[in-house]
């Protein structure tokens, strides 16, 4: 197969200038996984545009059952690579659940996520929630609009439940952070107690993406915290009410990853290029001329092999809008980012946040020095691989050298206060000051002995 391509290769090389160069593949049969998710959409589209081929790969893409099932899955070889959620890399490689040296040379998006309540709970909140002049609710929603719900569910003797995706995701983490910045506690975890419910005022639990809706139609959760189409599909079947997108929350937050076993970049360094470079092309096309391909990609997510959801559903966050209630749909260019603002570019600092979070919520039972966050951070994201892909299509003519960051140290700029939720601001080179400003959670040399936090 490989020189059957090879010689395709040249031949169309003679009539087209920017054609990709070939690389040395070690291996050029690939299959990579995948949960039924809009920000899986980078290889779908490097699927279906040729992207995969014209680096001489040939690709084969499964839908997971779970995330768990997917990280097994590269950890085991059964997968050489997969859309992950960004937390499992890094959870995998401090030994946080299943232990193994997991990798990502590309980050997949930014945002892309939202909290859904059920209707029966958005009501009791809606008398707690300013109104614009239209009588429209004020958006962003903060959590304490929740909180009198979730006393008055205390005070029936009721647990109020909400799910989200996995105890990594960035959907926990979100949500922890949504209802913290709210004044409600989202429960920690301990070395002896990983459900993750200490002292919780509001019960968090596992529920895989495509059964959100279902799970929340049934009254087994009150809410949840999920990627799309599965926020908008609530809005769809008239079941839940969308209160706040993760761009509210943290404007421009970093999502899912594509992640490898760090033996595959090791023993086949050309093909994890390729693979790079197919990627970062497929996440330019969906963002080019202002996301004017996005009605193509709803097209191709919609497909039963990818996300299987119907177009109209996809189409209402990923092709710039938000559906909230029923006709409250807002203008947000930006819920979906997969190239915009250096996307792609694995950043330390948005491995340090993940970091953060697992510490603050107890994760990572024992406090840690910044270094061991930065060390950690620069295990598992590569921007070294990633630039070299880069700049391989800049020398082909595939992409423009001013579209990637060549001089970044690896380290955004601080998040101002006005772009988060809780008006903290991160920066992801000082995590335990950041840490310590944030008013609900682990801090300093804090740890969770059975129900208590001590330190």
């Amino acid at each position: 197969m490989k020189n059957l391509l090879l010689g395709l290769a040249a031949s169309t090389a003679l009539a087209s200038p920017g054609f990709a160069q070939m690389l040395d593949l070690e291996k050029d049969e690939l299959t990579f996984g995948f949960i039924k998710l809009t920000d899986m959409a980078p290889l779908a589209v490097a699927y279906e545009q040729g992207y995969f081929l014209d680096e001489g790969l040939f690709v084969t893409l499964e839908a997971q059952a779970n995330w768990k099932v997917l990280l097994d899955g590269v950890i085991d070889g059964q997968l050489d690579g997969a859309h992950m959620l960004a937390g499992q890399p890094l959870a995998a490689t401090i030994g946080f659940g299943t232990e193994a040296h997991i990798i990502t040379p590309f980050s997949m998006d930014l945002n892309g996520n939202g909290i859904t309540v059920s209707n029966s709970v958005w009501e009791a909140m809606k008398p707690n929630i300013p109104t614009m002049d239209d009588g429209r609710p004020q958006h962003p929603i903060s959590a304490e609009a929740l909180a009198p719900v979730v006393e008055q569910y205390k005070s029936e003797g009721k647990s109020f439940k909400m799910g989200m995706v996995f105890p990594v995701s960035t959907h926990n983490y979100e949500l922890r952070y949504w209802l913290a910045a709210g004044g409600l506690h989202p429960g920690y975890y301990s070395a002896d107690n990983i459900t993750g419910q200490i002292g919780a005022d509001v019960l968090l639990s596992v529920t895989p993406p495509p059964q959100m809706p279902a799970t929340l139609e049934a009254g087994t959760i009150n809410g949840y915290c999920v990627g799309e189409p599965w926020n908008q599909q609530a809005v769809f079947k008239g079941i839940g009410v969308p209160v706040i997108t993760d761009y509210e929350l943290w404007k421009n937050n970093p999502e899912k990853v594509f992640g490898i076993n760090a033996d595959f970049a090791e023993q086949y360094p050309n093909t994890t290029l390729a693979v790079t470079k197919a990627l970062i092309r497929a996440a330019m096309w969906l963002d080019e001329n202002d996301n004017a391909n996005r009605e193509e990609a709803v097209e191709i997510l919609s497909r039963s092999e990818y996300v299987g959801a119907d177009a109209e559903v996809i189409a209402n966050s990923m092709t710039g809008t938000f559906e909230y209630e029923k006709g409250d749909k807002r203008e947000v260019p930006d819920f979906n980012v997969f190239f915009r603002y250096n996307a792609t570019y694995p950043f330390y600092s948005d491995a340090v946040w993940y970091l953060t979070q697992m510490r603050r919520w107890g994760q990572i039972t024992e406090p840690k020095a910044d270094e061991w966050y930065d060390e950690v951070a620069k295990s598992v994201y590569r921007p070294d691989i990633y630039l070299e892909a880069a700049r391989m299509l800049v020398n082909e003519d595939m992409a423009d050298e001013a579209d990637f960051p060549w001089d970044s140290d690896g380290y955004k700029a601080p998040t101002p206060p006005e772009d988060i939720i809780d008006g903290i601001a991160y920066d992801g080179r000082t995590p335990n000051a950041y840490l310590e400003s944030l008013p609900i959670g682990l801090k300093g040399q804090q740890i969770v002995v059975g129900t208590e936090v001590q330190g």
